[in-house]
């Protein structure tokens, strides 16, 4: 579906999805029917768009710097212009280029803000400039290169690419506010009850009309709203005061920037809330998303590159148990569940089957001694291979290598489902869920005979979601080898 956020309101009608999702505006058409959000959002990824425009930003910059450097060099010289002028002319780009982009990505010359907001962006990219040419001149008088440099070229250069950059800067901040707005990011206003208002630039749906609930208790609810938030950056919710704690517990498991509209905290000019002044409305900052768009960035790529690495490696291992599960019983090779994904969305985990029958849902946790599992798979289960054919999930983005573990649905501690025992449960669904994780490697895994067995793994992850670094993935990846086998595999 098409739905600009820079043209005109959207007329409502109820033929389809994409006319029952207004633009800035809020319908008050009475509902006929319940909608759901295709499973590719409301809207297109400006996520994905703002790294492209980082990227050809970066890219501009540096043709402008080399481009700006060898004009300069050629009107300097003039006919007189031969090879080793030209590279001599050139040099300062090359030493200035690798020391200005690790001052800007620094400073935050490529950030969301520096697309929109010229005055930032032009600044820190001056900043990062000046900073560049000063560590390039400190370097090169200790260095005794100092005569290789032309003064009028090096100023010139400098002066001539602080120039286009700004110009560059500005053309593309024209282009996003006509194209996505004043902010390009994507913002979904949930309309539950509350305060009626008209936000420019974002979606307005109606909670009722779509059938949106934040009931904690249905997992299939959950997951009906995560599809709406999908390529969403910012959500904002307008609900009675009685419902504000389930939406709140609703935003905090989704692993977005998510507010609850307040009219008293704007009255009372209260600390840590959002203030969307084009909507005259205040709301309080219950969740954000928990790790940046560098950060989910590097982690994926971490994640594509050891899964991709560990496939190649493991393939042979693999094969050979997909032929001794296949020539055991004749039954399939692998096993799918519906698992609790990222933002609390469903998605089929891969296993290699180590049972005769299968549980769907979970219901019923393998035991020791467990009649349904198979001796292949009582072997492949307690050395953690049934794990292996996880790394598709890897690779297709369902999971990572390192993060909370996914649960099956019908998954109980004691005698009550994993979210009926703790509200946060859901909290634990932020990022990606993961092969491993920081509760897996301190023995929080096995069965869930009581309600303690979920509570310490909970703990665990709130605790890796709350201080996430690539370095913590790599030690928990090698702490993992050392429990790869163990007797809580039944």
């Amino acid at each position: 579906m098409d739905l600009r956020r820079s043209e005109a309101e959207a007329v409502v009608t109820e033929t389809d999805l994409s006319d029952e999702i207004t633009i800035g505006t809020v319908d008050e058409a009475a509902p006929r029917k319940l909608p759901i959000a295709p499973a590719d959002g409301l809207a297109g990824s400006l996520e994905r768009r703002r790294l492209q425009l980082y990227l050809v930003l970066i890219l501009a910059d540096t043709a402008i710097l080399f481009g700006t450097f060898f004009g300069v060099t050629a009107l300097y010289y003039g006919n007189a212009l031969t090879r080793s002028l030209i590279e001599s002319g050139l040099l300062p780009a090359f030493l200035l280029l690798p020391v200005y982009l690790t001052v800007a990505l620094y400073n935050g010359t490529y950030s969301q803000t520096g697309l929109t907001d010229t005055n930032k962006s032009c600044l820190r990219m001056v900043a990062a400039l000046l900073i560049a040419a000063a560590l390039v001149n400190f370097i090169a008088f200790f260095a005794k290169m100092n005569a290789e440099f032309s003064r009028v070229i090096f100023t010139a250069g400098v002066i001539g690419t602080a120039l286009l950059m700004t110009a560059i800067r500005i053309a593309i901040s024209v282009w996003i506010t006509r194209n996505w707005g004043p902010k390009p990011v994507n913002q979904l206003v949930i309309h539950a009850g509350g305060p009626q208002f008209r936000l420019p630039f974002a979606y307005h749906i109606e909670a009722s009309r779509h059938g949106l609930t934040p009931d904690m208790d249905d997992p299939a609810q959950q997951d009906r709203i995560a599809k709406y938030l999908h390529n969403m950056d910012e959500v904002i919710v307008s609900c009675d005061e009685e419902s504000r704690f389930l939406w709140a517990e609703m935003l905090k498991g989704s692993g977005r920037h998510g507010e609850i509209i307040s009219e008293f905290s704007r009255k009372i000019g209260a600390l840590g809330v959002v203030h969307h002044d084009d909507a005259n409305v205040s709301a309080i900052l219950v969740s954000s998303g928990h790790l940046g768009i560098r950060s989910r960035a590097l982690k994926r790529l971490f994640d594509i590159s050891i899964s991709m690495a560990a496939l190649l490696v493991l393939s042979p291992v693999m094969i050979v148990v997909a032929i001794v599960i296949k020539l055991h019983d004749g039954g399939p090779v692998f096993f799918r569940q519906r698992r609790v994904g990222r933002g609390n969305r469903f998605f089929n985990i891969y296993k290699f089957r180590s049972m005769r029958e299968s549980d769907a849902e979970g219901g019923r946790s393998a035991a020791k001694d467990d009649d349904r599992v198979t001796p292949v798979g009582r072997f492949i289960r307690r050395t953690s291979i049934d794990e292996l054919p996880q790394l598709l999930n890897v690779v297709k983005g369902d999971m990572s290598l390192v993060g909370p573990r996914p649960h099956a649905l019908g998954s109980k501690a004691g005698s009550k489902l994993f979210w009926q025992i703790d509200r946060k449960y859901w909290q634990r669904h932020g990022l990606r869920p993961g092969i491993t994780g920081l509760a897996q490697v301190r023995g929080y895994r096995g069965a869930t005979d009581k309600e303690s067995d979920l509570t310490d793994r909970l703990k665990a992850d709130l605790e890796y979601l709350q201080g996430w670094s690539l370095w913590r993935d790599v030690k928990i990846l090698f702490a993992t080898a050392s429990v790869l086998v163990h007797d809580r595999a039944f």
